[in-house]
């Protein structure tokens, strides 16, 4: 599947000299979802890696990944 023309963006926070990066995209259609994740609304790739192996969120999923990153759940 190609997603080399889904517009990919990184987060403001990112260092200009690029560093550890992810990327995202929104899915608009299911043309660029994978058959098994028709519920996808939401990529993640490392911006380092584009060829990389891609996460998929659905919206609820998306929504808590969020929420988790800003509330620092992830933080170590």
């Amino acid at each position: 599947m190609d997603l080399s023309n889904l517009p990919w963006r990184k987060s403001s926070f990112s260092s200009p000299n690029g560093g550890d990066c992810v990327e995202v995209a929104e899915l608009g259609s299911a043309a660029h979802r994978p058959e098994h994740k028709l519920d996808a609304t939401h990529a993640v790739r490392d911006s380092k890696d584009p060829l990389g192996p891609v996460l998929y969120f659905t919206s609820p999923g998306w929504h808590a990944f969020v929420n988790g990153v800003k509330s620092s759940a992830f933080d170590r």
